[in-house]
Order: structure tokens, then sequence, then C-alpha cells
């Protein structure tokens, strides 16, 4: 993989962009590929962003979310987009896998394919890209090769905002440990341009529906195990319980942090069974490492003290899979 200032002839031309993330974007997915969409926009290329699925409608508001295509629900205008794409644009994944359904139609484009990412153990199937796990999103990634390319100046609102709120989510509202001096300056400069960051916190975080904060009492009285002697609290959601609350998209983001919040915990689990299969999220505390954790039991991975796998077992033995794992890695979560 060339690296990413490698880049900066094929921009001097206006290009067929396509810029798409991972499947269920976060805010830092949409975020930076919103960013990227308005920057590659000022510089004239010719640009389509895609989703390979829905995302949540508390990132409806981001400038530039009303033209983003999803694939699952668009499949046509989004093949149609792919259709002689000179440049694919891969923000906040390092696997094609990420991509769920878009995935063989991403492996056979003769493209250029460019990677924007700070996962670990990017997969080689990128021509150019960065993958930085010191960074704190990837949409400060993209505030960064900006800068890089001598493009500071295209940097308008939208953009800021597309940035400030993928590195805001990602952080925790600048609580965790990849909060760097890095960030703040990035932050600041954003601020100094204008940037107007209470309307971000308030669109992500003050946007929800009645029926979310029932379900989160719901899932704290009902849903949650403490297990204190491997300083580990779990949470496991049946798919009754998402029909049942009628949640969206989005609603369980951040739901995992309150197991963390616990005094003493260093390991916290969230198993929410999707119907198709059930999803993990796991954060931690200290040195447990989840993004191995993930990859040695759950098919997945991420990022050191923040990561989320897979399984294709039923909620009950998802669990007793996870259970087993905490007490083989006990030792280390003392």
């Amino acid at each position: 993989m060339k690296p990413i200032e490698d880049i900066k002839p094929l921009l001097d031309s206006p290009k067929k962009v396509v810029v798409t993330m991972h499947q269920k974007p976060d805010a830092d997915a949409m975020g930076s590929s919103l960013a990227m969409y308005h920057y590659l926009r000022r510089k004239g290329h010719d640009v389509t962003v895609i989703s390979p699925t829905n995302f949540p409608d508390f990132l409806k508001w981001m400038p530039g979310s009303d033209q983003v295509l999803d694939f699952e629900s668009g499949l046509e205008k989004s093949l149609k987009a792919l259709e002689d794409v000179e440049l694919l644009f891969c923000l906040d994944f390092n696997h094609l896998g990420r991509t769920k359904n878009m995935q063989p139609y991403l492996e056979k484009l003769q493209c250029v394919k460019i990677l924007v990412d700070h996962h670990l153990e990017p997969q080689p199937e990128f021509d150019y890209g960065i993958s930085d796990t010191t960074a704190a999103s990837t949409a400060q990634l993209v505030y960064e090769i900006i800068y890089r390319l001598g493009d500071e100046h295209y940097i308008d609102n939208d953009i800021a905002q597309c940035i400030y709120a993928g590195t805001m989510t990602d952080t925790g509202s600048f609580r965790f440990a990849s909060t760097s001096a890095r960030v703040h300056r990035m932050v600041a400069d954003l601020l100094e341009r204008g940037l107007e960051h209470e309307y971000i916190h308030q669109a992500i975080y003050d946007n929800f529906l009645e029926n979310r904060l029932r379900f989160i009492g719901h899932s704290l009285l009902n849903r949650m195990e403490v297990f204190y002697e491997a300083n580990t609290a779990i949470m496991a959601i049946p798919y009754s319980d998402l029909k049942r609350f009628d949640l969206q998209t989005g609603d369980t983001e951040g739901l995992v942090n309150f197991l963390l919040s616990i005094q003493g915990i260093k390991l916290a689990a969230l198993i929410i069974d999707r119907n198709s299969e059930v999803k993990l999220s796991f954060r931690s505390k200290g040195n447990f490492d989840v993004n191995t954790f993930a990859r040695k039991y759950f098919e997945g991975g991420g990022h050191f003290n923040a990561s989320g796998g897979r399984s294709t077992d039923s909620l009950e033995k998802t669990v007793q899979r996870f259970l087993k794992a905490m007490h083989e890695n006990e030792d280390i979560l003392q």
C-alpha cells in the first residue's frame, strides 16, 4: 500500500469517485465519509457516498447525509454509481468484508482503492492509504490528509462538523486515552474556523425517542449481569426486546459503556441477538486487549480497548461461549 500522500496527482484532475464505509455506520464512519465527500467535491470531483446498510436517524443531521445511498435499499442506484468508478475511498474499515453485501462488488472493481482507517491489521487489498492506530478517529485522519495535501483552505463548516462529530464520538466525548494533544489541536483549529460544537453534541446525544430510554432502563434492570470474580459485566439482549421497544438502527449505541462505568469492571460486553446473527461489543479498561479477545473468540476485532465480534450461535449459547472465554482470561482481568 503506497502512502496516502501519493494520491495527490490522482486528485489533480476530475475523477469519478465513490466513498464507502463499514456496515451499520457510526458517527466516525459517516462523519469521515461525508468530510471526504465535501472535500473531494470542492476539488471538482464527481463523488457518491454509499453506505452498505441503513444508518441511524441521529446521524441524518450531517451535511450531505441526504445524498448518501443505502446499498441495500438503493441497489440499482448504488451499482450505477460503481460503474466506471476511478477512485474508491474506503473509510473506517480495513477489510472489504466489513461492507456486508457490497463486498463481492467492491472486490471486482478494477479502480484504484484507497484506505483511510485507524483499526488494527489492515488487509492487503488497497493501492494507497493510511492505517494509523494512534489516531483517535478516521475523521481525524481525513482532517490530517487534507492538510498533508496542502488543501486546508477547503475546510469549511460542513467538513468541520463532520470531522468533529466523528472524533467526538470515537473518543467518548474526548475522555478516552486516544484523546491526544494532536486531537485537541485539531479541535482548536476547527473552532477557530467557526465551528459551533454545542449543536453537534445535541444532535447526536439529545435526539432519541422515549422508547430508547425505557429500553435502557429495562436492560440495566433485567439484562445486566456482573461477575466480580473476573471484573466483568455483560448485558445480553434478546431479539424480543428489540421488537418490544421498537428499536431503530443506532438505538443500542453506547449501551456497553454503562457496564464499564461500574467500579472495578475491566471488561464489558454487550451481546445482542439481531435475529440473523448475534453481535457483540466489547470495551475494556487498562491492559486487557479486547481486540485480541474478539479475534480469538468471536471473529471480530477493532481497537485495544474497544472492539466487536459476531456469532452464528443462539444468544444463550453465545453467552455461554463468552463466559467460558472470560474464565480463560480471568487471571489477566484481576
